[in-house]
């Protein structure tokens, strides 16, 4: 015994001493070993390191090269053609989107593959009118997906696809608002087309969807005109134009020579019966139909028999 303490005693033996000394020493001599070993291993690295990098770059490529070729094989993708500023033709047949397509396919379900075909002289802006749930906001991704992975050097899932080489894609999709910058929902969709317009050229992919149905529907259909007109007239790019506005059609069509319009087919059997197709054709859908969808969301028979009486008495004034 050396040291008595309030709580403790404390005990030293000269052969404990000895083997803490001992053990210490190899603590020393391993930390020191692994030291070395260390900066053995990173002095042979820093040698290579270029060569690293590269090796990894190299790799990276060939990774994302073998995913795309594994896609395209497993998917049947088609390999896109560039076509030169001469030919006016930007053209996709049988155009799929590739998320949705899985997601059918797990489902047991099949994809509608539609055509979209931009030409200078009458259909530089495509106009898509059509049901809710009809289809038009897969159509406006699908479309600008294919023309990204094109461009990336990937086959697209399409048919056949020419293509020119876009410098931009500026897409105005979905509502929301910003409450950190106090910002409506109308005022973040006006503020993010405003900048599409200011930005795009006659080399770029515009895809607007319901533009102006953040306000008021004389407001709403005036701003999507004039959005369209200045993309005609001005900016003169390939565009894709979703709206409910169906109104505009008749405006913007006779007016705008490079304005198609077109629209997601729907079957009506004339008793009720009534079905998606998810077709775009030629033409103008005349109806939203959104008694129809909300029905199917559950809404109460009395509600939508009450939209019903209210949607008739608006059509008679």
């Amino acid at each position: 015994m050396i040291q008595t303490l309030k709580s403790k005693v404390r005990f030293e033996n000269a052969e404990w001493t000895y083997l803490l000394s001992e053990i210490e020493m190899v603590h020393s001599l391993i930390r020191a070993e692994e030291l070395r070993v260390f900066e053995e291993l990173r002095d042979s690295v820093l040698e290579v390191s270029s060569r690293i990098r590269t090796n990894s770059r190299v790799l990276a490529e060939l990774d994302v090269a073998i995913s795309m070729a594994v896609l395209a094989a497993r998917h049947q993708f088609s390999r896109p053609q560039f076509v030169t500023d001469r030919d006016d033709r930007h053209s996709i047949i049988g155009g799929r989107h590739p998320i949705v397509e899985a997601q059918l396919i797990s489902a047991n379900r099949q994809f509608v593959a539609n055509d979209c075909t931009f030409n200078a002289d009458s259909s530089q802006v495509l106009l898509l009118t059509g049901p809710n749930m009809g289809g038009k906001s897969t159509y406006l991704r699908q479309v600008a997906l294919i023309s990204i992975l094109a461009q990336t050097g990937s086959f697209v899932p399409a048919n056949e696809a020419q293509l020119h080489v876009v410098d931009a894609i500026y897409s105005r999709i979905g509502a929301h608002d910003n409450l950190a910058l106090d910002q409506s929902t109308f005022m973040v969709e006006m503020s993010e087309t405003a900048d599409i317009l200011r930005h795009a050229t006659s080399r770029s992919l515009v895809i607007l969807d319901e533009i102006g149905r953040g306000t008021s529907t004389r407001d709403g259909v005036s701003i999507a005109y004039a959005t369209l007109k200045y993309l005609h007239d001005k900016v003169r790019c390939k565009a894709l134009f979703a709206t409910h506005y169906h109104e505009l059609v008749p405006h913007a069509v006779p007016s705008l020579a490079g304005v198609q319009p077109l629209h997601t087919a729907i079957y009506e059997d004339g008793e009720g019966g009534f079905a998606f197709l998810h077709k775009v054709k030629p033409g103008i859908c005349e109806r939203s139909h959104g008694l129809y969808v909300a029905q199917i969301a559950g809404m109460p028979d009395e509600v939508l028999e009450t939209a019903r009486q209210f949607a008739i008495r608006r059509r008679s004034v």
